[in-house]
């Protein structure tokens, strides 16, 4: 397992990287579409489509809307992310009241209009930071706190875990290590905007340091309810993984689980609140 998992982040690193920081706009959005497009995919099955042309047409929908918006208008980017930001409010309280509200949720037309408001807004929040100047940077902070969150969630839920965050969800995780996520991406944060000051030449006042804090907090605390309902579909579908398309690693959803909900609120922090860094 730890061999496979190895060799598939040595395949996927690199393709991920130069797809995300090095292709112009018109490819980069191709890219991200076909990684949602594999996502809706995964996600067709955890709605619980069995037969594989389900599963294709449903994915076949995600792949049309994303067409949609990018070159028939259907609904103004920033008005999907607005939808998105009612969505993972409406997310957190179905994760926090389960199983109380899972007949909600439960029938497999329900479950895939959650894949629509789960992966479309991901992949306009991609689209929105990219036609950002400093989006590289950008994108790669995003990134840093949602990986950090992990990472500081581990070790704290690992060390300091006791309390239990979602027991009938996710029975692993802890608020201890939700705190040591948050206190992770604490120091990310301080360090994104000590870049910004040294590398980008912008000169942060007490207020915009303040808004850099508080936004990654808030996209950190949404990561995590990203990575929960996903947990608390799989969950009630009876699967460990999304897939296997990523030997060792699951599937893109089982990847891609937190940047769905980091993603699009932090596009939409930058557009509420100015953060595009015009110098």
């Amino acid at each position: 397992m730890l061999k496979q998992r190895i060799l598939t982040a040595l395949v996927l690193a690199p393709i991920m990287i130069g797809g995300i920081f090095y292709l112009p706009l018109a490819q980069f959005k191709l890219f991200i579409a076909a990684i949602v497009t594999l996502g809706a995919w995964e996600w067709a099955n955890l709605s619980g489509v069995k037969m594989q042309v389900g599963r294709i047409a449903y994915a076949g929908i995600v792949a049309g809307l994303i067409w949609l918006i990018e070159f028939e208008g259907l609904v103004q980017e920033i008005d999907v992310l607005y939808l998105a930001l009612i969505w993972w409010i409406l997310a957190f309280l179905l994760v926090a009241a389960h199983p109380k509200l899972k007949g909600v949720w439960s029938t497999p037309v329900v479950r895939m209009l959650m894949g629509l408001a789960i992966l479309v807004p991901m992949w306009v929040g991609f689209v929105q930071i990219k036609s950002y100047p400093f989006n590289d940077y950008l994108i790669m902070y995003v990134m840093l706190v949602v990986w950090g969150a992990d990472v500081g969630a581990y070790f704290a839920g690992r060390t300091f875990g006791k309390h239990k965050l979602a027991a009938t969800v996710s029975p692993g995780k802890t608020w201890e290590g939700v705190y040591g996520g948050l206190a992770t991406t604490f120091v990310i944060a301080l360090g994104g905007g000590y870049l910004l000051e040294e590398k980008a030449g912008l000169s942060l006042d007490m207020t915009q340091w303040a808004l850099l804090v508080v936004i990654t907090l808030a996209i950190t605390f949404v990561s995590v309810v990203g990575d929960l309902i996903e947990s608390m579909v799989k969950r009630h579908r009876g699967i460990k993984d999304s897939s296997n398309l990523l030997p060792g690693h699951g599937g893109i959803m089982d990847r891609i689980d937190s940047m769905t909900a980091a993603l699009p609120m932090f596009a939409l922090a930058l557009t509420v609140f100015g953060w595009n860094l015009v110098v």
